[in-house]
């Protein structure tokens, strides 16, 4: 059974039912087909068994029912909930104040990488969560009877799958592993600014000068602040294509920037203006020292040293019964060997693991 709220008075009646930091089984059903950022449709919420649907559009804001996923005493649990908490975001900016998720907690307890909600509710209760509303518009009104109950049916379960994990954690003694992970999203989700250094990831301008790879930096943290201004896709606007091949190649006007950004649909009049702005204006010095080069394709000895880590990697995760894409994901061992710094993501029970034999691969 659950409860279909609409108004926060009915909510505010359930929160007086529950205790002070008892803990909350947690999802959300959001959009995001037009949008930079994800729109709320809906929040489930199960708290000792008493669930609730609440209609994010109609109740807005709904502070108190924040307050309690920020209390200090409240354990949040919820399943791959990355993007949960980005479309929380405007009602929870700083993440819920303890978070389990059940997916990374599944992975460190062994049972398999990447799980989804309807595999470990089979695996851990042997019980068949239905999938079928998985596409469903969650911004329609009204919510067909189907859509409520599969929506109810992602929070029923989590507490007795965090019951089981839980005790499984700690008798491998990872329960702190999974809260350090827990806690390194929400700082990720929560406080994300966006990527300082995005010409980094356009592997074939590597090499430019350092003064075109610097206008590409530019134009795509224009794209970035732009994009969140004016809330759309980032490839609606300005897609890296186009992006590399104005930065490559400045337009000398609007009618040529016009012509070699057709099909950009989100890129209209004011945008285009700006963008020929940006690209029109000298560099400064100071941006041009402040561009980190984009990494230039491996060196044979770079990508024997890659292949190498891949391996210890994968020896470490087998011997921990540990998935190796949760131990350590190929990228990391790439900018490792390309920029010699320990990753951040590579931080805490991971260095422990990790660091020494690592470190002992890097060319020389």
């Amino acid at each position: 059974m659950f409860t279909w709220i609409t108004q926060q008075t009915d909510l505010d009646r359930h929160l007086a039912q529950w205790q002070p930091g008892s803990s909350v089984a947690l999802d959300t059903e959001f959009m995001r087909i037009n949008t930079f950022a994800p729109r709320l449709a809906l929040v489930q919420a199960c708290v000792d068994g008493d669930i609730v649907l609440l209609d994010a559009p109609a109740l807005g804001a709904m502070a108190p029912f924040a307050a309690h996923l920020a209390n200090a005493d409240t354990l949040t649990v919820m399943h791959s909930a990355s993007e949960d908490l980005e479309a929380l975001a405007p009602l929870l900016p700083n993440g819920p104040a303890l978070l389990f998720d059940t997916q990374i907690a599944a992975s460190m307890a062994g049972l398999g990488f990447g799980l989804s909600y309807q595999k470990l509710v089979a695996l851990l209760l042997g019980i068949d969560v239905p999938k079928a509303e998985t596409r469903s518009d969650w911004l329609k009104r009204p919510l067909s009877a189907q859509q409520l109950e599969y929506a109810a049916q992602d929070v029923e379960h989590l507490m007795p799958i965090h019951a089981q994990l839980q005790t499984r954690l700690d008798e491998l003694g990872r329960s702190a592993w999974l809260a350090e992970d827990c806690r390194r999203m929400i700082e990720r989700i929560c406080h994300r600014e966006g990527d300082p250094q995005p010409q980094r990831s356009v592997r074939f301008a590597a090499h430019w000068p350092i003064e075109q790879q610097a206008l590409l930096r530019r134009i795509l943290l224009w794209r970035e602040n732009t994009v969140r201004l004016i809330d759309c896709p980032r490839t609606w606007l300005l897609d890296e294509t186009h992006a590399a091949d104005l930065a490559h190649k400045p337009p000398q006007n609007a009618d040529e920037l016009m012509q070699r950004t057709r099909g950009q649909r989100a890129l209209r009049s004011e945008q285009r203006n700006a963008l020929l702005h940006e690209l029109q204006r000298p560099l400064s010095a100071e941006e041009i020292t402040a561009t980190q080069p984009v990494p230039a394709v491996p060196s044979n000895a770079q990508k024997r040293a890659v292949t190498a880590m891949k391996e210890t990697v994968v020896a470490i995760a087998a011997e921990l019964n540990l998935p190796e894409g949760l131990l350590c994901a190929r990228k990391h061992l790439e900018a490792l060997v390309q920029d010699g710094v320990w990753p951040q993501a590579l931080e805490g029970w991971r260095k422990t693991l990790l660091h020494d034999r690592l470190i002992s691969l890097l060319p020389q």
